[in-house]
Order: C-alpha cells, then sequence, then structure tokens
C-alpha cells in the first residue's frame, strides 16, 4: 500500500482513533489523553497519497511501572489502523518509525498496553508481554507489553 508515515497534529489523528478505538464516543467527546499533548509527544499517522489518515499512534515519555528505575521510557498508546486497511503493513510501518524515533533519542524501552487481539502484531515488532490480562471497560482485555530500543540497531530500521 502507497503511504506515507509522518508527524502530525494530535487533532489530526482522533477521527480514526474515535472509530477504531472508542467508538462508543462520539468524536467531539474524544479528548487526549494525559502526557499526549505535553512537549516531546510524537503523533504519528500513515498518510495516503490523497492525505487521508489510514493509521496512527501516539508515542510519549512515561515511566514503565514494572522497571521503575528506567528513565529511559517511552509509552506507545493510541496505535490504530483503519479497519479496511489492515493486513498491509500500515500498522508496522507507524510502529517502525515509533521504534526509529526512540532510537533516535538515545534508545530505551518502550512498553505499551496492547488490546489482546493485537498482542501478536506487537510480538512480531519485537515486544513481550508481562504480567495477567485485564479488562478494560467498553474496550476489552489488555496485556502489558514492552521492548528495548537499540539506537544503533532501530535507528534505520
Amino acid at each position: 500500500m502507497d503511504i506515507r508515515v509522518e508527524q502530525v497534529p494530535a487533532e489530526r489523528t482522533y477521527p480514526l482513533r474515535n472509530r477504531v478505538l472508542r467508538p462508543y464516543l462520539t468524536l467531539a467527546e474524544m479528548e487526549p489523553q494525559p502526557g499526549e499533548l505535553d512537549p516531546g509527544s510524537v503523533h504519528l499517522a500513515a498518510l495516503t497519497p490523497d492525505d487521508e489518515v489510514v493509521g496512527t499512534g501516539v508515542l510519549l515519555r512515561e515511566p514503565f511501572a514494572r522497571m521503575p528505575e528506567r528513565a529511559d521510557a517511552w509509552r506507545l498508546r493510541g496505535m490504530a489502523v483503519d479497519a479496511d486497511r489492515r493486513g498491509h503493513g500500515i500498522g508496522a510501518a507507524v510502529l517502525g518509525r515509533m521504534i526509529e524515533h526512540v532510537a533516535g533519542h538515545g534508545g530505551g524501552l518502550i512498553w505499551c498496553n496492547a488490546r489482546v487481539p493485537a498482542r501478536s502484531f506487537y510480538q512480531r515488532g519485537g515486544f513481550t508481554a508481562v504480567g495477567a490480562e485485564w479488562e478494560v471497560p467498553h474496550i476489552g482485555p489488555h496485556v502489558t507489553m514492552w521492548r528495548l530500543v537499540d539506537p544503533e540497531r532501530d535507528q534505520s530500521r
């Protein structure tokens, strides 16, 4: 699929995130999650040639509770790919750019609370699940996942 992944303003990602991640809310009810608008947070979008957002994710600095000694932790959240375009490498392209961003900022640990159906997607990206699954109301079962990012190996994936 012909896409490019670019940093975009947060609000550019809200319609897709609403449709895929929070369909029980109206677009007007969508609000940024804590930390998403902090300086240094990165909103990425997979864009078609006609600028349609078909994939997205947010990367922000946030400690990983399971490894509080790591000062180099980044949290991935808001990963979404348009339902009609899954299976074409869009999510992998967004995740790859996130990993490159962390690598370009010295590397470190990247973590997320993944929806259980997306677990294998993150595993293919080098993530490991840790801890038990839990339920998020209105959304479903989740599991925490993480991986280390090496600034040399992961800089140009």
